[in-house]
């Protein structure tokens, strides 16, 4: 509206009496103007508040899915019923399970058929296996009670020796690494579980916990150095972040700081080795955390690929890469509004739907980059074109208003066109970041459940076993054996920590019992 206008209730009756009796004066066009005028901008508030009020529902309850069949109503499927014997796991999947052989009671082997009496019993089919679950306390202790004995006439008092399986420490690797996984892989807050074990009978305070897992990040610490290390010469690097509290900084803060903002930064690169994931707790932002890791990049690597969102703060400072923006982002902007432009949204979300279902055929047949690069600019390009032609007739057709909510989502993908359809210029430059969205629901649920870091310190112990625990599951390593093996090796991983990364802990331990054997 280029100008305010004061109009009482008396005038506005006037007005409508003077056109319901087609009597108009001079003056009343630019009344009846300014009135449509306004009604057409609380209108396009309206629809902005909306759009924004539902961005908020969703930061707060979540979004079960923004799938192109479940954004727009009419594309939604009719529920199917849950087939019997659904999310049940068979024998092969306990994979940590004990295993415990048991042979035949009264046949072996060679032996004769007992049924024909002519054949021969053979070993080679696969056995029949039974799965049995026991439940108990997630830390169990044993009490060992030593026999002493007192001489009658000298008084000299003799204990019975322990067994020497017993061990010199209360704790044993097994139970911090435990600890470690129940905190930062479960995010079982430590009161929670003192509680939990307290009313078992066998007490592990909350101080106790600390302090075991505090030792084991003084054992390990020198192989989280070692995974940023190796996380620097990845070839496609993601990162974003999001808030975290640590006690000790917020006071800080309220005194005097520059930054008062506190997050938790999670970059996961992919490797010649595999995915390795990464977590950074305190004042800075993605990007700031991103050049930290790439200070280790070796100097005759070629640039990265970046891929986070748009924001300026997940940029490094210092470094070149080849940025790309994620496209699920772009299209976002347009299911927030789908409800106030649902043929407009509709058009764009099909339109990355098909660009979706390119990368799915390009999985499914296995292409490497130089090949999956050919196929979307053969099959996406041209559906990008078109689009970005579509997207840009709107404005100059005068179609949508730039400042609308469509006319927002519209400038944003505009704007950041190359960045977004860099998967149509670089080999193995990817559609989204994804990846590394579901890395920080592993931060955000710790977020949750234990609500902050008391210090920087602790904040520090917990990306590092974060880091360690996900990258394990990232490379489908069991976590548990893990960090039990880096205890027992800990003067050894000081030494040379490279050896010790979860893809080579297991070949540095079976070269060690080798040598070990050859000796003997």
């Amino acid at each position: 509206m280029s100008r305010t206008m004061d109009i009482k209730q008396d005038e506005l009756d006037a007005l409508l009496e003077r056109v319901r009796s087609n009597e108009l004066q001079d003056g009343d066009y630019e009344l009846i103007k300014g009135l449509v005028e306004t009604v057409a901008y609380l209108n396009t508030l309206s629809n902005e508040k909306a759009a924004s009020i539902k961005r908020l529902l969703k930061m707060v309850f979540g979004d079960k899915t923004e799938k192109k069949k479940k954004s727009n109503p009419q594309n939604r499927p009719k529920r199917k019923k849950k087939k019997k014997g659904h999310g049940k796991n068979g024998a092969n999947a306990y994979k940590g399970a004990k295993k415990i052989k048991i042979c035949h009671q009264s046949l072996k082997s060679g032996n004769d058929c007992p049924a024909c009496e002519k054949g021969k019993l053979y070993g080679e089919k696969p056995p029949a296996k039974i799965v049995r679950i026991t439940g108990g306390a997630p830390f169990q202790a044993t009490v060992y009670e030593l026999q002493k004995l007192r001489c009658n006439l000298c008084g000299q008092i003799f204990t019975a020796q322990a067994p020497d399986n017993v061990g010199k420490e209360k704790y044993d690797a097994k139970s911090g690494a435990m600890l470690a996984l129940l905190k930062y892989g479960s995010r079982v807050p430590l009161y929670r579980l003192g509680k939990l074990q307290a009313s078992l009978g066998m007490p592990l305070p909350p101080s106790t916990q600390w302090e075991i897992i505090e030792n084991v990040a003084d054992k390990i610490h020198p192989v989280y150095t070692e995974l940023i290390r190796q996380a620097a010469q990845g070839k496609v690097l993601y990162n974003d972040d999001t808030t975290m509290k640590i006690l000790s900084l917020m006071k800080e803060t309220d005194k005097a700081a520059k930054r008062k903002g506190m997050f938790t930064s999670g970059i996961l690169s992919e490797c010649d080795v595999g995915k390795i994931a990464l977590f950074f707790t305190g004042h800075n932002h993605a990007g700031e955390n991103l050049s930290r890791v790439l200070q280790e990049r070796g100097s005759r690597k070629d640039r990265p690929i970046q891929m986070c969102d748009a924001l300026s703060r997940n940029l490094p400072k210092g470094f070149e890469s080849i940025l790309c923006n994620c496209l699920v982002h772009g299209r976002r902007n347009f299911v927030d509004v789908m409800d106030d432009f649902p043929e407009a949204c509709d058009h764009v979300i099909n339109t990355v739907a098909k660009i979706y279902e390119h990368d799915h055929k390009v999985k499914e047949q296995g292409l490497d980059d130089a090949q999956r690069l050919q196929y979307h600019q053969a099959h996406s390009g041209p559906l990008m074109r078109t689009l970005k032609v579509w997207l840009e007739d709107k404005f100059e057709n005068k179609e949508v208003e730039p400042n609308s909510s469509l006319g927002k989502a519209i400038s944003y993908m505009l704007n950041h066109w190359p960045e977004l359809t860099r998967f149509l210029e670089v080999p193995g430059a990817p559609l989204d970041n994804n990846l590394c969205e579901q890395l920080l629901k592993k931060s955000i649920l710790h977020r949750k459940n234990s609500l902050f870091y008391k210090t920087e310190h602790g904040a520090y112990i917990g990306d590092l076993f974060m880091s360690l625990i996900h990258t394990c599951n990232l490379q489908n390593i069991n976590p548990f054996e893990y960090l039990t093996a880096l205890q027992k090796h800990s003067s050894e991983i000081f030494q040379n920590p490279a050896d010790w990364l979860p893809w080579s802990f297991e070949n540095t331990i079976a070269k060690k019992s080798e040598e070990t054997a050859d000796n003997l």
